[in-house]
């Protein structure tokens, strides 16, 4: 745990944009988690630049909290310093077929505004519960189209090297649901090149898209996908799940959705052990069975790493979205 000295200096420090044991499962879609030691909401890069300063100071860890829609946060909660951009970072631009956006701004905002301004590309995030800035980092995407697809770069700030850098497309190695930033390294808005389109028709494919994930993805408290596909397009890992017979595993109150096996549920009474003991559980049944190692899409924060029979990347992590 921290020593409380440092706990004590940070929130000196950071003050009046810090508090102390925040929770942080409203934070989250699971709605899971205990508190952040420290909670800072900055509202310029001198109030970043501060952050980062106090963090290598103090040696307490890093936690950049987007919409919370990847992320499982352990009940013992997160034993550094979270940061939501929300005061600094949630404003959206228009210059023609140019889309300047926020790291705080909510993916089917953006794809709602896009639409209404008029143009065409950016559609597929109507479905996505993320922010601008954990889109950038994963390389969000869905029905057929991702980040990499529209994305020109991004300005990052670096929490170690206090510089803010744009970093173009190429830069940021986007891959399927990845990119090359590190932990420290912060997303602060994001540059989009879309075409012109009708905005009409653009209104009509958000409707489908939001009637495709009400009929095939369940609602209520998860975190989306968990594991990554496979084979992008060829091997979905919910048809390996299912073919496990494992729709509907439950450990206390978590269970794999009966809708989609890719998704696990939170219900009545669940805690955030319960799931990791559901991932941990279906991860290790397919590789057992297939010697398919599942890649996990949501981030654990604040757990203590556990021991494995089979490799894993369910390890516990401090500074993800």
């Amino acid at each position: 745990m921290t020593p409380d000295s440092d706990r004590m200096r940070a929130v000196q420090r950071l003050a009046p944009f810090a508090t102390t044991d925040e929770p942080l499962a409203p934070y989250t879609t699971y709605k899971l988690g205990g508190p952040a030691t420290v909670f800072a909401t900055p509202r310029t890069t001198d109030d970043l630049e501060l952050v980062g300063e106090v963090a290598r100071e103090t040696g307490l860890p890093l936690l950049v909290v987007g919409r919370g829609s990847n992320l499982l946060v352990a009940d013992e909660g997160f034993d550094g310093i979270a940061i939501s951009l929300a005061a600094m970072s949630d404003w959206i631009r228009f210059d023609g077929t140019v889309v300047n956006a926020g790291a705080a701004v909510a993916l089917p905002v953006l794809a709602r505004r896009c639409v209404a301004a008029g143009l065409a590309g950016f559609e597929w995030a109507v479905g996505v519960p993320g922010s601008v800035g954990g889109a950038v980092c994963m390389n969000a995407g869905g029905h057929g189209s991702d980040m990499a697809a529209s994305l020109t770069g991004a300005h990052v700030f670096d929490l170690v090297t206090a510089t803010r850098t744009w970093v173009p497309v190429a830069g940021l190695d986007l891959h399927f649901r990845g990119s090359n930033l590190a932990p420290h390294q912060v997303v602060l808005d994001a540059t989009l090149h879309l075409a012109k389109g009708d905005a009409a028709a653009g209104e009509t494919t958000l409707a489908e898209i939001v009637r495709w994930r009400r009929e095939h993805q369940p609602g209520g408290q998860n975190a989306g996908s968990v594991f990554v596909n496979p084979i992008p397009g060829e091997l979905p890992a919910a048809a390996l799940i299912d073919r496990l017979g494992l729709r509907g595993f439950r450990i206390g109150g978590a269970h794999v959705s009966e809708k989609h096996a890719n998704f696990i549920q939170a219900g009545e009474g669940c805690t955030a052990a319960d799931v990791r003991a559901v991932m941990e559980h279906v991860r290790a049944t397919v590789s057992g069975h297939t010697g398919v190692v599942l890649r996990s899409e949501v981030r654990l924060v604040g757990f203590r790493e556990i021991a494995h029979s089979a490799p894993s990347d369910l390890r516990p992590t401090g500074n993800r979205r």
